[in-house]
């Protein structure tokens, strides 16, 4: 292995992925690459860049139906095309859709083979982490589903237990339903309750299939969540899942609409406590994956004041040392936001100014509604793990 290598994944073709006048805009993408250029991070002693190709129908086809590949195909060309989940408000067509979507699904797979083949410890692709698009449906800005695109080629070339762990506010529900009977791979998610929030699913209760009982693990956060309690929900619940599964490779979600500014979403995290959660995948990685992690992007519709400052932190934790919180963004950086987007407020740093509480989960107090769904994952998922629920250490 390459040690202390990190694999970024980068064309700017990857922004052709653009829905016109809609939330998933690819400005987000580019103005985090151009804060982590002008911070230094890109040209880290290690850091290793890559340009990727489209994924092929061979590589798409593990995980979507090849009439569904051929209806993304033919969409932008009809404009009264209707089916698939395409041309709706939520997944408008556009010229080249399926180049875009296959490139964005190259790039993931890129990353996900340069960790896998040693080339790379770690690897990152701020573009991808389309989880919702389903094997023969889009769905939430989803075309194709590229972690689980990747995931599924690393299952082709080898690979026995992946773990997938998505920090996205919405549940990660097309990784999830593409690997729900698999015992190969574990997917974890943390999301704000489908009750008050799209898709509608990941309650405690969906577990996994038939011989992969106890492989999906999901905890449905109460609106309003902020720091302290997402963090401690992530300590009581992933680290236990993962060490119990083993997993020889960590790939994540990294998306960054659990901040408070985000428009489409409720929880109320921090761009600290967004960056605190990368630090302790890391370290997660490196624990029991040694140091093996794959890094997407994801949702994120506050579009300056939010994304690029915690993927540019997503990239530096990659990378080698976290960037300070209280490091300034650059003028240049400040002036390219302020032109691709008059009239938002360009962050000056790389802070909200909100150092993220330690709290542990502790059993047997009286429960607040963050503590209510920590419990009900444990309950859930920890006994098929041979753990015990009411245990409070990690």
């Amino acid at each position: 292995m390459a040690e202390g290598t990190t694999a970024i994944v980068w064309d700017e073709a990857l922004l052709r992925y653009d829905m016109g006048d809609h939330p998933l805009d690819p400005v987000r993408v580019e103005l985090t690459m151009a804060l982590a250029r002008e911070l230094g991070v890109l040209d880290r002693p290690g850091v290793r860049m890559i340009t990727p190709a489209m994924a092929d129908d061979a590589a798409l086809t593990r995980i979507h139906r090849a009439d569904y590949l051929e209806a993304v195909r033919i969409a932008p060309r009809d404009p009264f095309f209707r089916g698939w989940g395409l041309n709706t408000p939520d997944n408008p067509v556009f010229e080249d859709m399926h180049e875009a979507s296959a490139r964005i699904c190259g790039a993931s797979i890129a990353a996900a083979e340069a960790v896998w083949s040693g080339a790379a410890t770690r690897a990152v692709n701020v573009s991808g982490g389309l989880h919702h698009a389903m094997a023969a449906r889009a769905a939430g800005f989803c075309v194709y589903n590229d972690p689980a695109v990747a995931i599924a080629r690393l299952l082709a070339q080898g690979a026995e237990r992946i773990a997938y762990v998505d920090v996205d506010v919405h549940h990660g529900d097309g990784v999830q339903a593409a690997f729900y009977d698999d015992p190969r791979v574990l997917t974890v998610s943390l999301h704000e309750s489908p009750l008050t929030l799209f898709p509608g699913t990941g309650y405690p209760d969906e577990t996994g299939g038939p011989g992969a009982e106890g492989l999906a693990v999901n905890v449905a956060l109460p609106p309003t969540t902020e720091d302290a309690g997402w963090l401690r929900a992530f300590h009581a619940v992933v680290p236990s899942v993962l060490r119990s599964f083993r997993p020889q490779l960590l790939v994540t979600q990294c998306g960054a609409d659990s901040h408070r500014l985000d428009p489409l979403a409720d929880l109320q995290l921090s761009v600290d406590g967004q960056r605190a959660a990368y630090v302790a995948l890391r370290a997660l990685a490196d624990e029991l994956c040694d140091g093996r992690w794959v890094a997407f992007g994801g949702g994120g519709y506050a579009l300056v004041e939010v994304v690029p400052r915690a993927w540019t932190h997503l990239l530096a934790v990659a990378t080698g040392e976290p960037l300070d919180p209280a490091t300034a963004t650059p003028a240049a950086w400040r002036e390219l936001a302020a032109e691709r987007r008059p009239g938002t407020p360009v962050p000056e740093t790389l802070t909200d100014g909100r150092p993220p509480p330690v709290e542990r989960w502790q059993p047997g107090t009286t429960p607040d509604p963050v503590d209510k769904a920590i419990l009900a994952t444990r309950m859930a998922v920890f006994p098929l793990h041979g753990l015990d629920p009411h245990d409070g250490r990690d």
